[in-house]
């Protein structure tokens, strides 16, 4: 791989994603096989100013060993010394980086309901560092590189080194590591999210109408006081960053109780190494009282019941169907390169900074703001080439958001 562009990416990763600053900690969350990658990010954060950089090594080869064999039980704990280790260095004000890169498919054998209790101990054991990250408190970014597992999954018909050197070329690609100065092709990029979010806004939209041939119909309410967001975000002490390299959304939060209708998904969606394909849900005030699945029912089950607040939604995010991810016309079986690649909703927690000051309010508040809260924050796609989306203002004018898949604003 080119060194070259490696470092280029180390770097925009370092001071555009998480935007490390002068004796910041970062912490990065990584698989084992992305070591390489992950040293070059850490002496690159060193170089750039950061105090310390702690690494959280993740092995899926033995969490696969490990969930096939430990007696169940284990999966209802969580460490106390690994909640200790996030919640300290949340707290201390610590920028987090995580790279997603998995085996699609290395799960399919372990009973789903035991991954379901891992997840769900561990989202409760660290509560309040995920509310940190997602009311912005401190700088984060979820970035991805190849492993060999997923670019065979990716591209079945290429040799395993083919196929991996495929997948560095479009992530390079995608995240405009190609661009002769990538630190200021984001700042374009950035220019133009901005444009659809500050025209969303000031629209002042109260519903949208989503349709397309698929099936779905899904009409969602929007809360007073909401805020679309899109591109970078901020710390409370204006440190900017990128929650997400790449993106192409601009996102908001769905009013809970104001979701009716039938969406069906449009992507397979990767759910803990499970593949739930061709779902629907169907939703009255809010809450999902009928969902389906012809491959993953299971899978999806278990995320619906997750808790009470995983059978409403949290997001709803939108994406040109013409944007340089989807016009790869590639299934990455990676949430953070689909999401980016078709308009999307959530399952479960909504982004308590898509209301106003909703970073700074407790659980109590949001709740009454119809503000959604849950364990799981799941993004599952359902963009197409015809999705229509219209949109009712509180002033109840019409206006047309997305034509044929794209923005028609």
């Amino acid at each position: 791989m080119n060194d070259t562009l490696l470092d280029k990416y180390a770097r925009l990763i370092v001071k555009t994603g998480i935007n490390i600053q002068q004796d910041q900690t970062l912490v990065i969350i990584s698989p084992i096989e992305c070591a390489h990658f992950t040293r070059l990010i850490a002496r690159t954060a060193y170089e750039e100013g950061a105090r310390d950089v702690v690494i959280s090594w993740r092995d899926e080869l033995f969490s696969h060993i490990r969930f096939l064999h430990a007696p169940e039980a284990v999966f209802e704990e969580y460490p106390q010394w690994q909640k200790e280790f996030y919640l300290t260095h949340v707290r201390q004000g610590a920028a987090f980086l995580t790279i997603a890169a998995n085996d699609p498919e290395l799960m399919q054998d372990v009973e789903p309901q035991r991954m379901v209790k891992a997840q769900k101990a561990g989202n409760t054991a660290l509560q309040e560092y995920r509310e940190r990250l997602m009311s912005g408190k401190n700088s984060w970014s979820v970035v991805s590189i190849p492993t060999r597992s997923w670019a065979r999954k990716v591209f079945p018909d290429l040799s395993e080194d083919e196929a991996v050197e495929k997948m560095w070329g479009l992530i390079f690609k995608t995240v405009r590591v190609d661009a002769a100065d990538p630190v200021s092709a984001w700042q374009i990029h950035k220019q133009n999210l901005k444009k659809r979010m500050d025209f969303l806004n000031s629209s002042n939209l109260r519903f949208l109408h989503f349709k397309n041939s698929l099936g779905t119909d899904l009409k969602i309410e929007l809360p007073e006081n909401h805020l679309w967001l899109g591109g970078s975000d901020y710390t409370p002490e204006g440190v900017e960053f990128m929650a997400n390299m790449p993106t192409e959304e601009v996102f908001t939060l769905p009013k809970k109780s104001g979701v009716n209708g039938k969406v069906i998904s449009s992507m397979p969606l990767n759910y803990n190494g499970k593949l739930i394909e061709r779902f629907s849900l169907t939703f009255k005030d809010g809450r999902i009282v009928d969902f389906a699945a012809e491959k993953g029912f299971e899978a999806l089950k278990s995320i619906i019941e997750t808790d009470e607040g995983s059978h409403y939604l949290g997001e709803v995010a939108l994406v040109p169907y013409d944007s340089p991810i989807s016009n790869e016309n590639i299934l990455f079986f990676n949430t953070l390169f689909d999401e980016n690649a078709s308009c999307h909703l959530a399952i479960g927690k909504a982004y308590p900074v898509c209301i106003k000051n909703g970073e700074n309010l407790a659980r109590e508040e949001l709740e009454k703001l119809e503000v959604n809260d849950s364990l799981v924050h799941e993004d599952f796609m359902i963009g197409t080439k015809d999705l229509e989306i219209s949109g009712i203002t509180a002033a109840g004018t019409e206006i047309r958001v997305f034509k044929h898949g794209n923005f028609a604003i």
